[in-house]
């Protein structure tokens, strides 16, 4: 959008931009796939077809059965969202700021423009800093309301904002998520890792050559590599700051 909510401006692109970057992946030649395609190859089912590109939307915003998934469907492009339930459905309730959001009826619509949907969550906490309980049931529940109203599993998970632990990534597996996406604000690989897949956060002040670079491999490191001290102890203080406030919104 043009005018976005102050919170979450850094994470916007104007329309142009955002045609902008769809065109550059187009001109790349590299074969857009979805969640699955990525895991059936990281689960040795099949193979990726040449230089994939895997595109993925976060929370579910207004503009996402509109013109985000009219300017994909217009160049042929495949792409997955990742949906936080408590911000979409009705009644439901999340930690995420007020921004004009879609709503859980529109969830099958987003398949019929050659999305793939997955989870983003309940609430859109941090999950690293949750209880055990808690974090099971913003894992399992907002499972289950897409799987309602879709019709069929949803196997795929992304974590907010990219906040992740081993245990986090474990209570996935437990809970029935075939991937989860991090952030990690890198390139992913063939050797990857299922349950914290890297992304790069394209923000506002991206250019289209940082789009056009990360298109050709350069621009970013390479998962998978292990977390650092600054990300183990940024970790450790979001825990000690949950357990004194509760739940935190991840962003």
């Amino acid at each position: 959008m043009d005018d976005p909510p102050d919170w979450i401006a850094e994470f916007t692109v104007t329309p142009r931009q955002f045609a902008a970057h769809l065109d550059a992946v187009v001109d790349s030649g590299r074969t857009p796939v979805t969640i699955s395609a990525l895991a059936d190859h990281l689960a040795g089912r099949a193979p990726l077809p040449p230089r994939p590109v895997l595109l993925t939307f976060d929370d579910g915003f207004a503009d996402l059965p509109g013109p985000t998934a009219e300017a994909l469907a217009e160049r042929a492009l495949p792409a997955t969202a990742y949906l936080t339930t408590g911000a979409i459905a009705p009644g439901g309730r999340s930690l995420l700021p007020p921004a004009p959001m879609m709503s859980l009826d529109r969830v099958a619509e987003l398949e019929r423009f050659g999305m793939e949907i997955g989870s983003h969550t309940v609430t859109h906490a941090q999950l690293d800093t949750l209880t055990a309980g808690r974090l099971r049931a913003e894992l399992l529940d907002s499972k289950a309301v897409l799987e309602d109203a879709l019709g069929h599993p949803v196997p795929h998970l992304a974590y907010p904002h990219g906040y992740n632990s081993p245990r986090v990534r474990a209570t996935a597996a437990r809970a029935g998520y075939e991937t989860a996406t991090a952030v990690r604000h890198a390139l992913s690989s063939g050797r990857d890792e299922r349950y914290r897949i890297a992304r790069l956060i394209v923000r506002r002040g991206h250019t289209l050559a940082d789009v056009r670079a990360w298109l050709a491999g350069d621009g970013a490191r390479v998962a998978p590599y292990r977390d650092g001290p600054r990300t183990i102890a940024w970790r450790w203080y979001r825990r000690a700051r949950a357990a004194v406030n509760g739940p935190e919104f991840a962003g």
